[in-house]
């Protein structure tokens, strides 16, 4: 999955154009993840088909709660959905080559699903300094009371939602400019840049259908 720090950049980003309830869009856009803080599968959270897959189905989602979207936690949780998805479908693969692993230097480690997540979260927390520097970050939903929330979303228990709030402002505060080993800085902005304009004419076209 995409980092805490990437989903709430990309959210906001989006709401600055729809200037909706930003405390409700970016903990609904931090909000699926509990269900790993719970030792819980992502298979309902996050909308899979399988539970051995990655990528959330936003069909699955839309089929539930597309008439919901007026709601701004609920657009949170949809566009962290929609980031998983283009993040495991197009971002992900890029730094794969045949079952292995490139580093920035060019140097292929043999992927296994522990040393992924070794790399990956270790350049999250590298990464997440420059990110909260470039982005303005906002962090005022980590120390303002939780705003009142409908309990619309039934795939994550609404009463946990100060779990995944506490933990992103631990994640925040360990954030630290180390080696990284596999994403650049330039292609994770453009990342964020480039899904920003994808869900947000995703989102303006439901609008407009609904």
């Amino acid at each position: 999955m995409a980092s805490s720090v990437i989903h709430i950049c990309i959210a906001n980003e989006i709401n600055k154009e729809l200037k909706r309830d930003n405390n409700k869009i970016l903990i609904g856009a931090i909000a699926p993840d509990i269900s790993k803080l719970l030792g819980e599968s992502k298979f309902y959270s996050h909308f899979l088909d399988t539970p051995t897959n990655s990528i959330p189905n936003m069909n699955k989602f839309l089929d539930k709660y597309k008439n919901n979207l007026n709601d701004d936690f609920v657009l949170g949780y949809y566009i962290h959905l929609y980031t998983d998805y283009l993040w495991f479908k197009y971002f992900i693969p890029n730094i794969f080559k045949d079952n292995y692993i490139k580093e920035l230097d060019g140097t292929l480690i043999e992927y296994t699903i522990d040393t992924f997540k070794y790399y990956i979260y270790n350049d999250y927390t590298n990464m997440n300094i420059q990110l909260i520097n470039k982005y303005n970050f906002p962090l005022k939903i980590f120390y303002e009371e939780i705003p009142s929330i409908p309990n619309i979303i039934s795939e994550i228990p609404m009463n946990r939602l100060d779990l995944i709030i506490n933990k992103t402002s631990l994640l925040i505060e360990e954030a630290k400019q180390e080696k990284k080993y596999i994403f650049k800085i330039d292609d994770i902005i453009k990342f964020i840049s480039d899904s920003k304009d994808i869900i947000l004419k995703e989102v303006n076209k439901i609008n407009e259908e609904n």
